[in-house]
């Protein structure tokens, strides 16, 4: 039905690697991979394997877990997008019943679950890659802060910052970006 790729980190690997926990949803279990070392695993490629292995109007859901959280939504993939990569980004440790295992004891270790679900009635986004621009949002503005503030010059009760110091901070950020293409990359998780 379907296959997973964790980029740099795996060959393909088709559903018999995952749990079924019925019909229409499967479990991987991350010690299968990479033990407590789960949060470095940082996306997953999943594939439809032929257009006509999901029902019209359905889609297979991505779930990610960690021990002591809820599983979370990342995003689907269905016959008009048979493809996609997800960024993982773990959830952190929360009360909550597990949506996919049922009520008891947390897991042990992350999981990933899969699910044949409504494509109606999945958010419109990929929640995972809604998330990794958020973060990479606020960690622009945060450079942007430490920058400014090296600048500022308190008054009173107010912050004084030089005129042309959001061009200064642009040309130096550009220029950081065109001399190491990975730049941009170390602001994401």
């Amino acid at each position: 039905m379907f296959g997973v790729l964790f980029p740099n980190r795996s060959f393909p690997l088709g559903i018999t690697t995952f749990n079924q926990v019925d019909d229409h949803r499967w479990i991987l279990d991350m010690n299968y991979f990479v033990g407590e070392a789960y949060d470095q695993v940082k996306e997953m490629c999943i594939f439809l394997l032929n257009e006509t292995v999901l029902p019209a109007g359905k889609a297979l859901a991505v779930y990610v877990q960690t021990p002591g959280s809820q599983f979370e939504y990342r995003g689907a993939v269905h016959s008009a997008c048979p493809s996609a990569v997800f960024p993982l980004l773990w959830p952190g440790a929360t009360s909550g019943q597990m949506l996919l295992t049922g009520p008891g004891a947390p897991p042990a270790s992350a999981q990933i679950g899969i699910s044949v679900e409504d494509l109606a009635t999945l958010p419109a986004l990929n929640v995972g890659q809604q998330k990794r621009v958020e973060e990479l949002a606020l960690k622009v503005g945060e450079n942007l802060f430490n920058f400014m503030q090296s600048f500022c010059t308190i008054e009173g009760d107010k912050l004084i910052i030089p005129m042309d110091i959001l061009n200064q901070w642009f040309k130096k950020f550009q220029e950081k970006a065109r001399r190491d293409p990975e730049y941009l990359n170390r602001f994401t998780l």
